[in-house]
């Protein structure tokens, strides 16, 4: 006797009634195989609203045209980084955010079309938004309704269309590196992931995780090798400025002690000024991110392969073979990248507004890594979006994105932190 196939799910083209309407719309809330027609539909709804933001809130001059003037300094020939220096300040940025505005200069008449750099930003805001869906869909254990969430942040909005912010390019570059790294692509991943700290050296907060799952799937020689492609990508983009004058290019772009003016932190406002700028300050973020990463990567991110102790051990016995006894899935990698970036956010010395583009998108995804009741996951997001949104910040902004963050990662910690069993995650569960 055959086994009776299982109901087709609803298609839009089936829909001859309301009820078939409601149960279309049901199942692109619900059923996985509906999860990219609702990404579809998410993107098109984004694309339409952030027409509307373009064309009818007013652009507001930050950095801008600081970029444009440090650029002119370069392409009049400077290559000393402490020599091409804007009204905001001096060039602080690797070569690749150099690169990326030649182009911008070269499609925008020297920076002066504004409406057109938006237009340009606009588009980068939906391929992240399509990386994120796509992310999401590959990781493949997350409700279809989760995707809804993800258009809401009016800050983020205002990031990419109305501040044209170069950390944009960096968090795409990034995107399009975890979903390589997810896929099993590692050569492209680090390149992408190489990418996008050339642009801004916060992306380095990617790096324990990638390790970590480098490690696990392929290795200490892979991942020896995968760290040298690394260094000598960054190497190679440089190069223009490492050849002329390597220390001023050196000490700028990847300047690790730089401090931030306490007037324009989102985070640690509920703390003494005297504080904020002291090195004892920095040296415990530090050491609190350190020792979160650790304890995270001793901990939760190889329980399933019987610990880190023992991964390492096997690692090093057999270089060139993958310590890992568990198949390393999108859904793991995409999980603790994720989480080692919102490690390095929660511990930063300094958060600017424009820094929120770093985790915004990935912010539900680590909501459902957390064993939380969804009003609980909710109210997590609402409150991170809250903070980012009050300016200038406050002491009870920065406390409540403190314990928003912290909230969080505790939830992940306790919940999937090696993303949930994909032979036993029932997706649209919670």
């Amino acid at each position: 006797m055959s086994t009776p196939s299982p109901p087709r799910p609803p298609s839009i083209l089936s829909i001859r009634s309301f009820h078939d309407l409601f149960q279309y719309a049901i199942a692109l809330l619900t059923d996985p195989c509906h999860f990219v027609s609702l990404g579809f539909l998410v993107l098109v709804g984004d694309a339409l609203l952030t027409w509307v933001i373009i064309s009818f809130v007013t652009y507001t001059e930050i950095d801008w045209e600081t970029y444009m003037y440090q650029l002119e300094l370069y392409m009049k020939g400077e290559r000393d980084y402490a020599l091409i220096s804007g009204p905001t300040g001096p060039l602080v940025y690797p070569a690749g955010h150099v690169y990326v505005h030649r182009l911008l200069y070269s499609l925008t008449n020297a920076g002066t079309n504004v409406k057109v750099a938006q237009i340009i930003f606009g588009s980068l805001y939906l391929v992240s938004l399509t990386l994120t869906i796509a992310i999401y869909r590959q990781a493949h254990s997350i409700p279809n309704w989760v995707l809804l969430l993800l258009p809401l942040s009016k800050r983020l909005h205002s990031i990419y269309v109305l501040r044209l912010f170069n950390d944009c390019w960096s968090v795409v570059a990034a995107q399009a590196a975890i979903f390589a790294l997810a896929g099993g692509r590692e050569t492209f991943g680090m390149l992408l992931f190489s990418a996008a700290v050339s642009v801004k050296m916060s992306a380095l907060l990617y790096l324990p995780g990638i390790l970590v799952v480098l490690f696990k799937r392929s290795g200490a020689v892979v991942t020896a090798l995968h760290t040298f492609l690394f260094i000598l990508t960054q190497a190679a983009i440089g190069s223009e400025f490492l050849l002329t004058y390597p220390r001023s290019y050196l000490k700028y772009s990847y300047e690790l002690g730089r401090v931030f003016l306490y007037k324009w932190t989102v985070n640690w406002r509920f703390i003494s000024e005297e504080t904020f700028l002291s090195s004892t300050w920095a040296r415990g973020l530090l050491i609190g991110q350190l020792t979160t990463l650790i304890a995270f990567a001793a901990f939760r991110w190889c329980r399933r392969d019987g610990g880190a102790f023992t991964v390492v051990m096997r690692g090093l016995r057999t270089p060139s073979s993958a310590p890992g006894l568990t198949v390393v899935t999108p859904d793991y990698v995409t999980t603790v990248l994720f989480t080692s970036n919102l490690i390095g956010i929660l511990f930063a010395r300094s958060l600017h507004y424009q820094f929120y583009s770093w985790y915004a998108h990935q912010l539900p995804f680590l909501a459902w890594r957390t064993k939380y009741p969804i009003p609980v996951k909710l109210l997590l997001l609402l409150g991170i979006e809250y903070s980012w949104n009050v300016f200038p910040s406050t002491p009870i902004s920065s406390g409540v994105l403190l314990l928003s963050n912290v909230a969080l990662l505790t939830g992940v910690w306790f919940g999937y932190p090696e993303g949930k069993d994909p032979g036993k995650a029932d997706f649209n569960r919670d």
